[in-house]
């Protein structure tokens, strides 16, 4: 996806009076109007949104994005704390309130956790509002001690005077610091001068998460709480006809059934009993003829669609005279519908009153879940109190506002707070699932390389739905991320995208979407076509790489620590795959033995990873063997299938996840440099199905062209 420059304009908090006074200000901070008010009284000193000090120095830090498990809150606040000079023991954070203007995500210009972005959108923002709020903090020091601030330092919340000796603290500037303007141009410290940025810093939010203290929307209880949760029609677009309640009112502690138009809730003293009268309820749908739809003859749809030429997304060269010329090959992908089936199911609890609207929740869209809450309870924005709370895996579901909408509609209707909790099985059977895509590959080979290549992917538009601004000219940006602009060197190349809604299915993110197809894809193919020339598959990737240096030393590091070209036993394969998804250069080898009956144990996985500065080493460890064990998952046995316009699958029991004595050695190697944070969150996801399915051929022969892999293409024998 395009991006938009990290000098965007954002929204300055300053003191006047001892509160928070909204003003306008830019990263960096051009023409910023110096603060006003404050002085002796000054209560805090807030020099723009993201970081507050107080009195005694306590140093807090808002944070723009959410946490859902990928330590954002700690790498945002350790690029903020190095930049300020805070003593990190003395640092607390908040979550960010709903605040397009103010916490907008520098990339997409709304209030957005995803796309693997959190630290590439506001690593320059974020250090510069720091830098800024520093060089004020100096100034005032310097005012007050009558020096020059070139003689003045920061360290550990403090600025220091090594000529005199003298030290003060940043608590006790906050009423002159206040008073100073903003730098036009805040000075960056030096790589060499950072003290917290690429140590393996502990995480912020651990203790809270391992004591029970944390707050997960799934966790909240608010005093007088009624719980609810909800059934929907089964098949996708249905509408509620009549429901019969007399037995789910006889469940002890249900105090109502409501009736909307394409949902029923039930309302109770405990979650437990709202449930047992949700499956009381003798409800009639209309499928709204939805109720043809399944698997099949959506995969149909799709196969038929990617015969079509389709818009192009790239072009380079002239493709259809180099595929004319060497040898020809073509082949055809294809990935099924994914559910998130994150481990804390939806949840929302809301109080709406007349005038007044409470909202606990966890999202990664809290800007236009508070639009949807505006549209929804007809309260102005000022109304409605929004509690963002951690999120127990997002994925990319909690991008739509579904399920907050829902519970809003409930509580309307409910004298007090509701919590709406969502069962699994309704969570799993009415997501909004990552699309299923069809791509063919035509290429062809003149002297071992590759001199042409055509790709067409067809699927449905996640990005046509949710940012409409950003589907232009046809083509769904996310689709095609990853086919566009190869790291490969080949001279002749296209891409093309064809939409193609399948009937009534919802689709949406999911921890890559389109990476995670297109590394695939492309990657399964790098390794046919260097099997077509008879070349090792790392060698031929080395040679295609040259003109992208940073992802050909992963794959060289890659190699080494995966034990490349080492002999291995029979039905034992390794296989490698390269990517740069996410801004970041990613190479890995994955090792797999496959049994006679054809099922696949990961035994080894090697990920040599450069996503530029490491803010957090540990994190990036963590999040690609997260991601990792997510995309093995998924390409071994994720699948969402339909028949009659429902979802078959409900629960883990029929939609299987890797469990932990199946969970291979996982080892991640940091590249360390100075070059511009990756992202990191989805890379591990997308890397995983390519060097899996390349080592399956490696073990078995056989080449996987759909997932998830199938045992019985790989068995030697019937299964028992």
């Amino acid at each position: 996806m395009t991006e938009a420059t990290s000098r965007r304009t954002f929204l300055q908090v300053t003191l006047a009076s001892g509160a928070a006074l909204l003003v306008g200000f830019h990263v960096p901070l051009a023409g910023a109007a110096p603060s006003k008010g404050g002085g002796a009284g000054a209560a805090r000193f807030a020099p723009n949104g993201f970081i507050r000090i107080d009195r005694e120095g306590a140093v807090t830090l808002i944070m723009p994005q959410v946490e859902m498990g990928q330590g954002v809150y700690t790498s945002i606040a350790m690029i903020l704390a190095e930049e300020l000079d805070a003593a990190w023991d003395r640092v607390r954070l908040e979550a960010a309130p709903p605040d397009q203007a103010l916490y907008a995500n520098p990339i997409f210009g709304i209030q957005v956790t995803g796309n693997s972005n959190s630290i590439r959108a506001f690593w320059t923002p974020l250090r510069e509002a720091a830098a800024s709020a520093r060089a004020m903090l100096v100034q005032a020091a310097a005012q007050r001690w009558q020096v020059s601030p070139a003689t003045c330092v920061t360290q550990q919340s403090e600025v220091r005077h090594p000529p005199s000796g003298r030290t003060l603290a940043y608590g006790a500037l906050i009423a002159e610091a206040t008073r100073m303007a903003p730098p036009k141009d805040p000075q960056l410290k030096s790589p060499q001068d950072f003290r917290l940025i690429g140590k393996p810093i502990k995480r912020l939010d651990t203790p809270e998460k391992v004591n029970g203290k944390a707050q997960f929307s799934i966790d909240v209880v608010p005093p007088g709480v009624k719980f609810a949760t909800l059934a929907a029609c089964p098949v996708f677009g249905g509408r509620l006809v009549k429901v019969g309640d007399q037995a789910a009112r006889q469940v002890p502690g249900v105090r109502d059934v409501l009736s909307f138009d394409d949902f029923v809730a039930v309302v109770a003293d405990t979650t437990w009993a709202a449930k047992q009268g949700i499956a009381a309820l003798d409800i009639t749908w209309d499928d709204a003829g939805n109720g043809v739809v399944d698997t099949a003859t959506v995969s149909k749809q799709l196969r038929a669609a990617s015969l079509r030429t389709g818009v192009t997304a790239q072009a380079v060269g002239d493709v259809d005279k180099a595929l004319g010329t060497g040898e020809r090959f073509d082949a055809t992908y294809e990935v099924p519908l994914l559910a998130h089936a994150a481990m804390e199911p939806l949840s929302c609890t809301a109080h709406v009153t007349t005038d007044s609207c409470e909202i606990w929740v966890g999202s990664q869209v809290l800007g236009v879940a508070q639009e949807a809450a505006v549209k929804t309870t007809g309260l102005p924005a000022q109304k409605i109190l929004f509690h963002n709370l951690y999120i127990g895996g997002g994925f990319g579901r909690r991008l739509d506002v579904d399920y907050v909408i829902k519970a809003l509609r409930i509580a309307q209707r409910v004298s007090g707070p509701v919590k709406v909790t969502w069962t699994r099985e309704e969570d799993m059977q009415h997501d909004v699932y990552r699309p299923t895509y069809v791509s063919r590959v035509a290429a062809s080979l003149v002297d071992h390389r590759i001199v042409g290549w055509n790709y067409r992917v067809a699927g449905s538009s996640v990005i046509a739905r949710f940012l409409p601004v950003a589907f232009k000219n046809g083509v769904d940006v996310d689709a095609v991320d990853c086919a566009v602009d190869l790291p490969y060197d080949i001279p002749n190349l296209r891409v093309e995208y064809v939409r193609e809604e399948p009937l009534s299915v919802p689709t949406g993110f999911w921890r890559g979407v389109g990476p995670n197809n297109n590394v695939f894809v492309v990657e399964s193919c790098i390794d046919e076509l260097a099997a077509r020339t008879g070349r090792d598959p790392y060698e031929f990737r080395h040679a295609l790489l040259a003109g992208t240096p940073r992802l050909q030393a992963a794959l060289e590091l890659a190699a080494e620590k995966g034990d490349w070209g080492k002999s291995l036993p029979p039905r034992v394969g390794r296989g490698i795959a390269v990517q740069t998804a996410f801004k970041s250069y990613i190479a890995t080898v994955t090792e797999v033995e496959v049994d006679e009956y054809g099922l696949v144990r990961v035994r080894r996985v090697v990920c040599a990873v450069d996503a530029g500065t490491a803010v957090n080493p540990d994190t990036i460890v963590a999040q690609i063997q997260g991601g990792m064990i997510f995309g093995l998952t998924a390409a071994l046995y994720g699948r969402v299938t339909v028949q009659n316009g429902r979802v078959q699958q409900s629960n883990f029991n029929d939609y299987r996840i890797m469990r932990m004595n199946e969970a291979p050695q996982i080892e991640v190697h940091v590249i360390r440099n100075g070059e511009a944070p990756g992202g990191i969150g989805e890379a591990g996801t997308t890397a995983a199905a390519p060097a899996l399915s390349n080592a399956v051929f490696a073990a078995t022969g056989v080449r996987v062209r759909t997932l998830p892999i199938d045992p019985k293409l790989l068995a030697k024998r019937p299964t028992a």
